[in-house]
């Protein structure tokens, strides 16, 4: 693709309208000397200038989407006899949940949020409908900052209640109920805006974390974006709700593309994955509220409740516990616990393939998940409280140092599924756990170095020993159990 040499060229945005883009190549008044427009900035030009290209994309996702989420649900359970490559629910699930989401989580920290922005289908249907929304404000309680953690918590305890990676009626429930509420959502507020994918999608957090260390991002030129002089241009349509101007993190930024080259001041860049957290934190209003809550989001979430749910259902611990209250109830003639529940929409209920939860297994499950979320995320937070203070940090910005082993936690735990639905084709990875070991470790290596630049050594010996307790419970998983 070839860039004209003129400063600046209209273009059409993603409404159909002229808009004014200048080349980040161009001299501006903002800029000391003119810049080499790179490749990578060609390519977030090109996706400003062939939306129609990105919206064909993402609506080819929504098809795909409502496809190996709702069919499952209306057809039999395969049996023992059925295989990946010949009964429908297998293969949708090991496409959805074998291959789908755990490279998701790799393609944001790789890319930022070009999933949120490109494909998903939950971003796509909500600012779709928004067309027609009420438009109303935003209340005060949607725009909690807790909300990305609460999510994310609530969906993975409920996954795990009801097996939504194992059995397709609770995956559509869970997935299914989210999608509503996302169109719910933008038909009360936000027009053509994406007001679920901020405040309130699930993992909106997560990603925003994970985005923090991608080595892609749009970044912005504020004194290119005063210039006075500059030539004029139409306000960019920002569906996440980011006032561009002033945008300093890759978090909320969905990588769509749509503000690429506006008033000469916005590039799709390179940069280092450490840049966002080692640089300081963006002085905004309810930064530090925001702040807090990731960090929670990240020691309680995704190295907390995260590591409960890969690990209970292989946990022997798990099992001893379990047969120790039965025991109890059984000889003080408390039955009625080990009976079924009989509701597949409150905890696991396949009775046809054997799998069915008492009250005491759905009991035990929540309790187990409880106290792993609270000794693991305790033991976390305990150290980086310790160290922060030792270190003269606030405790929030020091956890941002564990956004990489985080991200390999939540992936190493989502690759279970891929590996398990291979084991059940009898294709055995023999490699895939010292693998798995060598990306904690790695990860765990880059978040101590992380925390020593951002704290010297009392930040790198908080961070070590908080990540000594994650990595002794995957090689228990991997070597011992």
């Amino acid at each position: 693709m070839s860039i004209r040499s003129v400063s600046s060229t209209p273009i059409r945005d993603g409404q159909g309208t002229v808009a004014t883009w200048t080349a980040p190549g161009a001299r501006t008044p903002g800029h000391a000397a003119e810049q080499k427009t790179t490749a990578i900035a060609h390519l977030g030009l090109w996706m400003r200038r062939h939306h129609g290209i990105i919206l064909a994309a993402q609506w080819a996702v929504v098809l795909f989407y409502a496809a190996v989420v709702v069919a499952p649900a209306v057809l039999p359970l395969p049996g023992e006899a059925d295989h990946i490559l010949d009964n429908l629910t297998r293969f949708a699930q090991f496409l959805f949940w074998g291959i789908w989401w755990p490279f998701v989580i790799l393609s944001v920290m790789t890319m930022g949020r070009a999933w949120c922005g490109l494909f998903c289908p939950e971003g796509t249907l909500t600012e779709f409908v928004s067309r027609w929304s009420l438009n109303r404000h935003i209340p005060g309680w949607l725009k909690w900052a807790g909300w990305p953690f609460a999510a994310f918590g609530l969906t993975t305890v409920f996954g795990q209640m009801v097996s939504a990676y194992e059995y397709p009626k609770p995956a559509l429930l869970i997935l299914g109920g989210s999608t509503v509420a996302a169109i719910g959502v933008g038909l009360l507020y936000g027009r053509n805006k994406r007001v679920w994918c901020r405040h309130l999608c699930p993992v909106s957090g997560v990603f925003g974390l994970l985005a923090k260390i991608a080595p892609v991002h749009f970044a912005v030129d504020q004194p290119a974006w005063d210039a006075p002089s500059h030539p004029r241009s139409l306000p960019v349509n920002c569906a996440p709700l980011i006032d561009i101007r002033r945008m300093q993190s890759a978090s909320a930024c969905h990588m769509c593309g749509r503000c690429a080259g506006q008033r000469g001041a916005v590039t799709l860049s390179l940069r280092s994955p450490e840049a966002e957290v080692l640089s300081a934190p963006a002085r905004s209003t309810g930064s530090g509220t925001q702040d807090v809550w990731l960090a929670r989001l990240l020691v309680f979430g995704m190295l907390g409740v995260a590591l409960g749910a890969f690990q209970w259902s292989v946990s022997p611990w798990f099992v001893t516990a379990k047969q120790a209250a039965a025991a109890w109830l059984i000889d003080r003639e408390i039955v009625w616990p080990l009976d079924a529940v009989g509701h597949w929409w409150l905890f696991i209920d396949y009775p046809e393939v054997n799998d069915a939860f008492s009250w005491l297994d759905g009991g035990m499950l929540l309790a187990y998940m409880a106290a792993a979320t609270l000794l693991v995320g305790g033991w976390i937070w305990l150290c980086l409280r310790s160290a922060a203070m030792l270190a003269g940090l606030p405790w929030s910005r020091l956890a941002m140092a564990l956004i990489p082993l985080g991200g390999i936690n939540v992936f190493v735990g989502l690759s279970h599924l891929t590996t398990g639905q291979l084991f059940q084709e009898n294709i055995v990875l023999a490699w895939a756990n010292p693998l798995r070991m060598s990306l904690l470790t790695a990860a765990a290596l880059w978040s101590l170095s992380l925390a020593w630049r951002l704290g010297r050594a009392p930040a790198a010996i908080g961070v070590a020993l908080a990540a000594a307790l994650p990595l002794w419970a995957w090689y228990q998983q991997f070597y011992v159990w």
